[in-house]
């Protein structure tokens, strides 16, 4: 676990993969961990064996997966037959079992309205396992809300959604987000 908050905050732009050609591009960023946002239970091996060819660390973003559904035998097919590194979810429910077989957590929130926050902070004070990060969604928050979810969660805040300047990499980054995600190519190469 600490290797990957490591692996994170070495490289903090992650880039987030949404068809075949963002594939190929990520395989030649500097980020070490990519974020599979698109997929089917037959094309998903083939490129979590991509990603790992060329080193990189594979999560996959199981609610995204054309064929899976929110219940732990999902987990259990990411783990077993795509040997990817870990899952991102909306979904609490599969993170216990996600860290029970040994795979990275990556538990995504909207942050929308306050209602967002509450659910953050019933996460950490009543959440028995917790994620390794929480993702939060839109990436461009202000960096307000960024402090505070880190004042109401231990769990480091990876920043993903709309962020296109080097300006909101850096907002983000310099007001407690441990890293950004961007499926925006130009963003994995600041």
């Amino acid at each position: 676990m600490r290797k990957f908050i490591e692996q994170i905050e070495d490289t903090p732009i992650i880039a987030a993969v949404k068809d075949d050609e963002g594939l190929e591009l990520s395989l030649t960023t500097d980020s070490s961990v990519i974020f599979v946002l698109y997929g089917d239970v037959c094309s998903l091996p083939g490129i979590v064996k991509k990603i790992h060819d060329v080193g990189k660390t594979a999560m996959v973003h199981i609610d995204l997966i054309n064929g899976l559904s929110s219940r732990d035998i999902s987990v259990d097919f990411i783990k077993k037959y795509t040997e990817a590194d870990g899952i991102i979810t909306t979904k609490n429910a599969l993170i216990p079992h996600a860290k029970e077989i040994g795979l990275h957590t990556i538990l995504r929130y909207f942050v929308l309205d306050s209602m967002a926050l509450v659910n953050i902070e019933k996460q950490a004070r009543h959440g028995v396992v917790q994620p390794d990060f929480i993702e939060i969604l839109p990436g461009v928050i202000l960096p307000s809300v960024i402090q505070k979810i880190n004042s109401i969660s231990r769990v480091p805040v990876i920043a993903g959604g709309l962020i296109t300047t080097k300006e909101e990499v850096m907002n983000a980054l310099n007001n407690g987000a441990i890293a950004i995600s961007s499926t925006n190519q130009k963003v994995w190469f600041m």
